[in-house]
């Protein structure tokens, strides 16, 4: 039989955890950003310019009021010159296990009504693989450039149909079904059936 904890201990449990959630990377994100900004000798409006991320989100930002998405969070790395990863690593973060929970909202990479992108690779690590999950609802559709030369992407369907389109080639995939294919050219990948379809998707740069 295992060892059973006293209760106390059970419930200190989820707020250990917490301390490595999305609300301690806003904070410490809000610090790093207003020193760097201040490092450069730059404005609000400078740093708005640079980044494409409004003014007032930045203040809301440095101000630890908001928590910004991955899209945000890469644009304001790109203008420091940083990696996400560099930008955002807590200072003594020491653990082994780096936890993305489902409902934090800081790792969704796009939202909106036809398509929702979620990373599933933390997002202080230095890689040449990404992991996302990709919902698409009922005539969605997630259409990207070409990436980087060399650039493959691996996908699996997890439920719905879809139709997966590089360059000029294109495939139907139904529920198990997987398959890899160059993204450094035009790629898509579209909802071709009834309902909502998810898809787990890798991209390897090279």
């Amino acid at each position: 039989m295992l060892n059973r904890k006293p209760k106390s201990a059970r419930a200190a449990r989820p707020a250990a955890r917490r301390a490595h959630s999305s609300e301690v990377v806003a904070a410490h994100l809000s610090v790093r950003v207003k020193r760097l900004r201040e490092e450069k000798g730059w404005s609000l409006e400078t740093l708005s310019q640079r980044c494409g991320v409004s003014r007032a989100m930045l203040s809301q930002i440095e101000r630890g009021q908001a928590n910004p998405t991955l899209a945000v969070t890469l644009g304001i790395a790109r203008a420091f010159d940083l990696s996400i990863g560099d930008l955002v690593q807590l200072p003594g973060a020491s653990s082994s296990l780096q936890v993305i929970r489902a409902a934090d909202r800081a790792y969704e990479f796009r939202s909106d009504q036809n398509c929702r992108v979620r990373t599933l690779s933390p997002l202080n690590l230095e890689k040449d693989v990404e992991f996302y999950e990709v919902l698409l609802r009922e005539g969605g559709e997630l259409r990207s450039a070409a990436h980087f030369s060399g650039t493959r992407e691996f996908l699996t369907v997890q439920c719905g149909l879809v139709r997966v389109e590089s360059g000029d080639d294109a495939e139907e995939l139904g529920k198990g079904d997987s398959v890899s294919y160059r993204a450094d050219v035009a790629h898509a990948i579209l909802n071709a059936g009834e309902g909502e379809a998810v898809v787990f998707l890798v991209d390897i740069y090279h």
